[in-house]
């Protein structure tokens, strides 16, 4: 494995990197997909035990509606 002074020995100044004020990307965890959360009447709860049951309806409800799902 090489050294960073190694690693930096051919770059140009302006391009040598200063490891020990780097800091962590504070962004990288924020990209993530939020769940929605939707309350059920009680009578749907009993059918729809879990999300997966949930998700699979309405999926083939969604295709099955004239034009198709919405294109992103």
């Amino acid at each position: 494995m090489k050294k960073r002074s190694d690693a930096n020995a051919g770059l140009a100044p302006e391009y040598r990197l200063d490891y020990s004020k780097a800091r962590p990307n504070r962004f990288a965890g924020k990209a993530q997909v939020q769940p929605v959360v939707v309350v059920l009447a009680p009578d749907v709860a009993q059918v729809f035990r879990d999300a997966k049951s949930v998700n699979a309806i309405l999926r083939s409800i969604v295709k099955a509606v004239p034009g198709g799902p919405p294109q992103p």
